[in-house]
């Protein structure tokens, strides 16, 4: 295998040095073969990942469950159950706003990645061959992992698709390459997730330092494909898109980003509906009433991207919307919200009994039987793991879009808290707003990370996720990815704006349902195609415009839900304390981007904000077009 190695793939002398080294290498030739590799050796039915840790003895990173429907994989660790937002850090002495690897750890990351290879030379390896962002416009890359860690190569071929062995092109030189090494997460990083990227003249090298795939099989390439980007100016949105055919045969294209927990994955998903066929729109949480709608036909969905939705210069031209492409060939789905049978029957069929079988992540397994989506793994008794995941190849998944598509609605998903006069909050942000451009281009800079996330570590108290929603996974300068935001916008004259909520809408729990009733509305509504006169200026600037009244399907909502305000529970006057905090935690975040490099019309607009300026300020910068 050695020599089919070396001569299939251009590799650096010191990873032929690695191959030579180790005792015998494995280049998979099928899915099948990696998902096989990842319970061989198991003991009634379960294979446990283990490591010899100095000290600690040998140490379970993982186990892996061989069930009916795919292999489900769980960490002892509650810790390692979700990604730590603050495992990133930079290994290079490149221009980079994240905390480097000397400021971390007092120390320079050339002898850690000597010692990485070192290590890697040691064991059984799995060489996978991939392209970051696709096949179509992605990028050669390359993981080296050990061979016991299968299923974390598995995870990754099923996220971005592999060459075969027999498959890998001719003059296959890696762009990026991913080095797994789980024991360095206690013999150098004190038990905590640690992924380091290492951008080089010519390639960019991730270093994970645990098995948890969140932060680098899936936001690892996420933070590859941001540096190319960067490097040659486009970026990859942290969004899903979803075609919208209503009953009446319209079409609709509408994009969702946002933060971690912002409802991405929800956006391509059916409403959810009552037993008795009615759809729960809210819940006051004070007087325990229920708002519900009838809604006799729902919209057909053709998924697009779930969670990467990469846009190069090169799909851009001639179009005055913005085009996107999936950078993805499979979606790391959370399925939190999947609690018992019938919740989500488009997913259990997807997952229950799949065409292949499925990586399951932190659900509870048994050897032999049928992995159940709602079936989460305990953190601590009656206390379900907030972060259940499938890992769902684009092929199996049915109406799939392959092809470009051009954006007529970008959508804004912010986890917001409940908020009513006893607790005011941020909590006031009604089903959906329509926002000017510029205010779009701030929401994007700030990004809420939004309350009781699943997706990741608990953090307290509102935080930004970062510019673009993505800065988590991004390895340079904030004020680049703020610009290029702005480029795009500038040239996406076409392109809409909204701004949706999720878990609250003031006093009334509404879990996703605001962005499924948008878009069923404004698919019907052609495009959300308004007139000016027909949109109301929000109380708060920052949330944009309302609508007076909104009508689905004959049913007339209510106007609490829209404004809410509206709402007795919530009224005036705690609307604007909420604002308040709003505003404040705006001003707090965007002053961070008044740099020199910062695009002129952009600093105009934050210095706008800062000054409390109004809708007509906003406009003023680039034009709303509805």
């Amino acid at each position: 295998m050695f020599n089919t190695l070396i001569n299939r793939i251009n590799l650096p002398q010191e990873l032929i040095d690695v191959a030579k080294s180790s005792p015998y290498i494995i280049m998979p030739n099928s899915r099948d073969e990696l998902l096989n590799l990842a319970i061989n050796g198991m003991v009634n039915g379960i294979y446990e990942v283990s490591y010899e840790v100095p000290g600690k003895g040998e140490v379970v990173e993982a186990s892996v469950t061989s069930c009916k429907n795919g292999i489900s994989v769980n960490f002892p660790e509650e810790y390692m159950r979700r990604r730590d937002p603050d495992c990133l850090v930079i290994g290079d002495k490149k221009p980079t706003d994240k905390p480097t690897f000397v400021e971390r750890f007092g120390r320079e990351f050339d002898s850690v990645r000597q010692e990485t290879l070192d290590w890697l030379k040691d064991q059984p390896l799995i060489f996978l061959p991939f392209m970051a962002g696709g096949f179509e416009y992605g990028y050669p890359a390359l993981l080296i992992a050990p061979k016991n860690a299968a299923f974390f190569a598995g995870g990754l071929a099923d996220l971005q698709g592999f060459f075969p062995v027999d498959q890998i092109p001719e003059n296959f030189t890696p762009k990026a390459y991913v080095y797994l090494a789980p024991p360095f997460r206690h013999t150098h990083f004190d038990g905590k997730q640690v992924v380091v990227h290492n951008r080089l003249e010519e390639v960019h090298e991730v270093f994970s330092y645990n098995l948890y795939p969140g932060p680098s099989a899936k936001k690892g390439i996420y933070g590859v494909l941001l540096n190319i980007g960067e490097k040659e100016g486009w970026t990859t949105l942290h969004a899903s898109t979803v075609k919208v055919i209503t009953p009446y045969e319209n079409v609709m294209t509408i994009m969702h980003e946002g933060a971690s927990g912002g409802g991405k994955s929800e956006m391509i998903e059916d409403l959810h509906r009552e037993p008795d066929g009615s759809v729960l729109l809210g819940t006051n949480i004070v007087t325990e009433e229920k708002i519900k709608l009838d809604l006799r036909e729902t919209c057909e969905l053709q998924p697009v991207t779930d969670d990467m939705a990469l846009c190069p210069r090169q799909l851009q031209e001639g179009s005055t919307r913005l085009v996107v492409k999936d950078a993805e060939e499979g979606w790391f789905l959370r399925i939190d919200h999947i609690d018992k049978y019938g919740t989500d029957p488009h997913y259990e069929r997807l997952c229950i009994h799949p065409k292949e079988p499925l990586i399951f992540l932190n659900l509870d397994g048994v050897p032999g039987a049928t992995c159940l989506i709602w079936e989460h793994i305990k953190d601590a008794p009656g206390k379900p793991c907030p972060n259940p995941r499938v890992i769902m190849p684009r092929r199996l998944v049915p109406n799939v879009v392959e092809e470009p598509v051009e954006v007529e609605i970008r959508s804004f998903g912010v986890r917001t808290p409940p908020c009513t006069k006893e607790n005011p909050s941020y909590g006031i942000i009604g089903f959906f707003h329509f926002l000017p451009p510029s205010l779009a281009w701030l929401w994007r800079l700030v990004a809420p990370r939004g309350y009781a996330n699943p997706s990741i570590v608990d953090t307290k108290g509102m935080t930004s996720e970062g510019v673009g929603s993505y800065w988590p996974f991004a390895t340079g300068r904030m004020v680049d990815q703020a610009n290029l935001l702005l480029e795009q916008i500038l040239q996406a004259t076409s392109t809409r704006y909204i701004l949706t909520p999720n878990q609250y809408v003031g006093a009334y729990h509404v879990g996703f349902m605001p962005q499924w009733i948008t878009r069923e509305y404004l698919a019907r509504r052609g495009s959300a195609r308004f007139k000016m006169e027909q949109l109301v200026p929000s109380r708060c600037e920052l949330l944009g415009y309302s609508l007076e009244s909104v009508k689905v399907d004959g049913t007339k909502l209510s106007r609490g839900l829209i404004q809410t305000n509206y709402q007795p529970e919530v009224g005036n006057d705690t609307y604007d304390e909420g604002a308040r905090i709003l505003k404040e935690f705006f001003k707090k975040e965007l002053k961070k981007y008044l740099t020199d490099d910062l695009n002129p019309v952009g600093r105009q607009i934050i210095e706008c904000c800062l000054d409390d300026g109004t809708l007509d300020d906003y406009l003023g910068f680039i034009p709303m077009r509805y």
